[in-house]
């Protein structure tokens, strides 16, 4: 793999370069990440995976290269090298270094994700499935974004935990109800498709060494931008100041507080596919909150 990686980076950089020193960065549970310091000088950030899912390093890049054409959106890193295996086993990017986040940050937060959850198209969805952690995310494009919530994002979900076994029959059909009223709960007037990250929480976001808001490991889709709102508040919640920022710049309907619970139904359901049953008593919380 280093001859693979440093013929890329040579071509990426129009000259030869070698890698002079790399080490560990702390990450998620699914790939192993390094910075390599070349001998230009450069640091990147590898990501790499002896046996990734399918397509898993093609659709990251897919997903960093379209947030990046969002004016006064968050930095995104740059796509340096992908090969061009049918699948690869490594990325290469940009590496970022990390900041401390200044008495602005927050709010540079919420105005940045407002102006990349302003860029719409006519359908949501997109135009071929990616990941959500190493779960296949279903992107099949639908006009309505309840259908789209409703069938691709929990009712996805749902049958995989069901077919693994992971689903109790009683839970298994307070979902099917919950999806059934749906409408009931989600008030989607004047919303329109929105390019979201798609699995927005604290550890896929940080300063740069400017202060300004950078995301990475995207699960990118057009779907319904308070997802991400709701994300960031599932496993503990940004300050204040960023959530008024985003409102100031993009407002929400009224309701918001009881949809993002629903919202955060499909990563709870996503985790609990992902990493067993410590998670159902969360799944079924949720569920019985709204289907008594």
């Amino acid at each position: 793999m280093k001859n693979q990686i440093r013929d890329l980076l040579a071509t990426a950089y129009a000259s030869s370069v070698d890698i002079s020193s790399s080490r560990s960065i702390g990450g998620g549970c699914i790939n192993q990440t390094l910075a390599l310091t070349l001998s230009n000088g450069d640091t990147v950030f590898l990501k790499h995976n002896d046996h990734p899912p399918d397509g898993m390093f093609d659709k990251e890049a897919r997903g960093l290269n379209l947030m990046r054409k969002v004016k006064k959106g968050p930095r995104i890193p740059k796509v340096i090298a992908l090969p061009e295996d049918p699948n690869p086993q490594f990325l290469i990017i940009e590496y970022i270094e990390e900041g401390n986040p200044d008495s602005g940050y927050y709010e540079r937060f919420g105005q940045a994700l407002a102006a990349m959850h302003r860029t719409t198209q006519d359908h949501y969805g997109l135009d071929h499935d990616n990941f959500i952690g190493s779960t296949i995310q279903k992107n099949t494009p639908e006009t309505d974004g309840l259908v789209f919530f409703r069938d691709h994002r929990l009712g996805f979900q749902q049958k995989l935990a069901c077919d693994r076994g992971l689903l109790p029959i009683a839970t298994d059909k307070k979902i099917d109800r919950l999806r059934d009223q749906l409408d009931q709960h989600l008030d989607l007037s004047g919303e329109q498709p929105a390019l979201v990250h798609g699995d927005l929480w604290s550890g896929n976001t940080f300063a740069d060494k400017a202060g300004r808001p950078c995301l990475v490991d995207p699960a990118v889709h057009y779907g319904l931008r308070e997802t991400d709102l709701a994300m960031t508040e599932l496993f503990g919640r940004l300050p204040q100041s960023f959530y008024d920022a985003y409102r100031e710049a993009f407002p929400q309907n009224p309701g918001y507080e009881e949809r993002k619970q629903l919202y955060n139904l499909y990563h709870l359901l996503n985790h609990l596919n992902l990493f067993g049953g410590s998670y159902l008593a969360s799944v079924e919380s949720t569920v019985n909150h709204f289907v008594r």
